[in-house]
């Protein structure tokens, strides 16, 4: 049962106090991104689905504002459109696009019913008749409706799976789960790579129980999922048990146990345990968290020693003295986002909007050029910040699924199993145990279990614990027996049953570790922020949030003081995101830094795109906006990477398989190529998409097979999302296809 001021401040948005709802001071656009977000707080915590959410809603609602503006591109929908009150029929247009775009997204929700009456309500207190579903015609309502459409059809086919539920189409876990109810880790095969957790029952950071008690990993194939910036030289594709893994950004391997990195796997996750070590209210510590001290770290590094000087103001940071113990927990928890939040991506929507509702900004895209209307501010905020945390979740994800890395609670529970690393002459040494940490990671001896001394109540029956790890950190859910009132505290306890400082039904997100997803967002968000706004400091020169004494934290009472998170750059905020991942037990280091790094570079490459569709150099028609194929072993690319074309097939026995395209190097054809099926040597088809645009406004497909399997042939215009499949039955001599009627999507 959550508290009641924590589950209603997150409800409305911890973070910034952001605005909840909508309200008539506010752009249409703006109360459409607040529906959504709340839609999200009530679905499961997906947050690559939500990031894709909130980019495709965004992107619509952008298609219906450009549509009437006479310099900005579109993106997907390319139609243009007037009207003798252009801000009237853009607003309609916007809510239609939205309306009935999130009306699909969420019609599965565990909350649909409470979204979508909220969606209802929004039309109806625009004025506008959600029963009106035409397409037809020029009006503004049938636009966005059109528009919806588009990117309703869009999302069938990018590569989410969104009509199978988004379930993973061919990873499966290597690992057996891990059950941390039980101590130790003895039964994992891999400890470089993710390990599944079964639980009595799982609740999701949205709160959601998820029945079966092993949650599946969330989005390793989400690579494939079609970008907004992303480019194919971005692109590494890597192949494991006959599927392609497509990662962005390649960050490159983690350190593996027993590997390249060895040394660098025992300090980080040794480095979680000693984090953990230090949420303890009661230790005495006392710690200034203000700008003054924290923050204006080098990218990818925490070696920053704070700010000087407040720019807006000329003054000093004041002091921010508080507690430890307090600040670590209520970081681990603010940036969470736990129950009932809008996941990551949509954390830093709230901040986007929270920051364009201060008076203090003057709404002028990179503080310079015109001041724009909070119509125009926040349909190209949306646009830009949307396409980044959707790039960010495919870049992510790409890695998650194909490094497949393992994560704290599965790593520190493994290497206790083993014993310690660290000395060789000492008891219970193992190469691949956990390094030892004088006071906060140490092995169990007969002097340490004698009476009065740290270890006593390890000692376990007739003292079988001797030699066995004992970690000093955080003690667990099993010391909470009301949350209302008890805090678990730091103490010694075995290793084997150390537990990250999360709710027990929860432990660990569902997915893998490396990158950290906070990390990439965070970073790629405080990058768009900064020059989106033209200035890398928050309004005023500080953005903070307080946690009230005894309210804010969840699982656990807290904090003992009223704590005041401040952070005077967009930077410093993501940073501080990427730390809160180490003290709440779900990173080490190894998976923060390359996700900073990499959204470094994400966040102002989505800007730079959108700033294209902006300007009008880019988009429209004929841009092949909405992804380009991307050749892989499996994919062919023809007409300039417009045309994507797919094989799969079965044969007499029972097998099945997906076709390989043949590479033909210097003799490749950009309207044709080739696929094999059994053998690399034996090619069994061969496929043509021809343009015709010209004869009679179609792109034609020709194809000729020498097989009699059963196969399925999918081509699909990347531009428009349109697709033509053709088939043939088991047994039956492959008939040649000719079709010139394919493709009605000529410029």
């Amino acid at each position: 049962m959550l508290k009641p001021f924590r589950k209603h401040l997150l409800v409305l948005l911890a973070l910034l106090l952001a605005v909840p709802g909508a309200s008539f001071g506010e752009s249409v656009a703006r109360q459409w991104n607040d529906a959504l977000l709340e839609a999200i707080r009530g679905d499961f915590a997906r947050p690559t689905v939500h990031a894709r959410n909130l980019f495709h809603t965004s992107a619509a609602m952008y298609d219906a504002w450009a549509a009437y503006d006479s310099t900005a591109n579109t993106y997907l929908n390319h139609e243009t459109a007037s009207a003798q009150n252009i801000t009237l029929a853009q607003e309609t247009a916007i809510s239609y696009a939205a309306y009935r775009l999130l009306s699909w997204r969420f019609a599965d929700s565990p909350s649909a019913n409470e979204s979508l009456a909220a969606f209802d309500a929004l039309m109806t207190q625009l004025g506008l008749d959600p029963n009106i579903t035409t397409t037809s015609g020029n009006s503004p309502a049938a636009l966005g409706n059109r528009i919806a459409d588009v990117y309703i059809n869009y999302g069938l086919n990018d590569g989410a799976n969104e009509q199978g539920g988004y379930e993973n189409l061919a990873y499966e876990p290597l690992n057996p789960a891990l059950v941390p109810g039980v101590t130790g880790n003895s039964t994992i095969i891999d400890p470089n790579r993710w390990q599944p957790l079964s639980i009595d029952f799982f609740i999701d950071q949205s709160g959601n129980v998820i029945p079966g008690g092993t949650p599946p990993f969330l989005g390793p194939e989400w690579g494939q999922v079609k970008p907004f910036s992303l480019t194919p030289a971005d692109l590494t594709i890597y192949q494991r048990d006959g599927y392609d893994y497509w990662v962005y950004h390649d960050p490159g391997p983690p350190p593996m146990l027993g590997g390249v990195g060895d040394d660098l796997y025992k300090e980080g996750f040794a480095q979680v345990v000693e984090f953990s070590s230090l949420l303890d209210p009661a230790d005495g510590v006392m710690i200034d968290v203000g700008p003054a001290s924290n923050g204006d770290n080098t990218l990818g590094t925490n070696d920053g020693d704070g700010h000087d000087v407040n720019p807006a103001t000329g003054l000093p940071y004041p002091p921010n003295i508080v507690p430890a113990g307090d600040y670590y927990r209520v970081l681990a928890e603010f940036w969470a986002d736990g129950p009932d939040s809008e996941t990551p991506p949509g954390h830093w929507f709230t901040i986007a909007n929270k920051v364009s509702d201060d008076p203090a900004v003057v709404k002028r895209i990179g503080g310079t050029g015109p001041v724009l209307s909070d119509l125009e501010w926040d349909i190209k905020l949306y646009m830009t910040m949307g396409g980044a945390m959707h790039d960010v979740a495919i870049a992510a994800w790409g890695a998650k699924g194909w490094y497949d890395y393992i994560r704290p609670v599965s790593a520190i529970r493994y290497m206790a199993t083993k014993g310690q690393s660290s000395d060789p002459n000492g008891p219970s040494y193992h190469p691949e145990g956990i390094p030892l940490i004088p006071g906060v990671i140490e092995v169990i001896t007969n002097d340490s279990i004698q009476p009065g001394q740290r270890h006593e109540h390890l000692a376990g029956f007739m003292n079988l614990n001797v030699g066995a790890i004992a970690v000093k950190s955080w003690r667990g859910p099993d010391y909470i027996d009301d949350e209302e009132t008890d805090t678990a505290g730091v103490g010694w306890i075995l290793a084997g049953d150390w537990w990250p400082y999360q709710r027990p039904s929860f432990v660990t997100p569902p997915f893998a570790g490396y990158v950290s997803g906070h990390s990439t967002y965070s970073r790629a968000a405080a990058e768009l922020m900064t020059l989106f706004t033209g200035d890398a400091y928050f309004p005023g020169g500080v953005g903070e949030f307080v946690a009230p004494q005894n309210e804010f934290l969840v699982f656990e009472d807290g904090p003992s003081v009223d704590v005041t998170l401040q952070w005077a750059t967009y930077r410093d905020a993501s940073d501080e995101t990427s730390l809160s991942r180490i003290y709440g037990g779900i990173h080490p280091t190894a998976d923060d830094i390359p996700g900073r790094l990499m959204g470094a570079i994400i966040g102002p490459e989505a800007f730079d795109y959108a700033m294209g569709h902006f300007n009008g150099e880019i988009g429209g028609p004929g841009s092949g906006t909405g992804g380009n194929c991307i050749p892989s072993s499996t994919s062919m690319c023809l007409q300039d990477g417009r045309f994507r074309i797919q094989v799969t097939w079965s044969d007499f026995t029972g097998g099945n398989g997906v076709g390989s395209v043949v590479p033909l190097g210097a003799a490749a054809s950009d309207d044709s190529g080739l696929f094999w099926f059994f053998n690399a040597a034996n090619w069994e088809m061969l496929i043509k998409v021809i343009d015709g645009c010209s004869f009679n406004s179609r792109y034609w497909v020709f194809a000729a097979a020498t097989t009699d399997v059963a196969y399925t042939v999918t081509v699909t215009d990347t531009e428009t999302n349109d697709t033509a499949t053709y088939n043939n039955t088991l047994g039956v001599s492959s008939p040649a296809i000719t079709d010139t009627e394919a493709f009605a999507t000529c410029p």
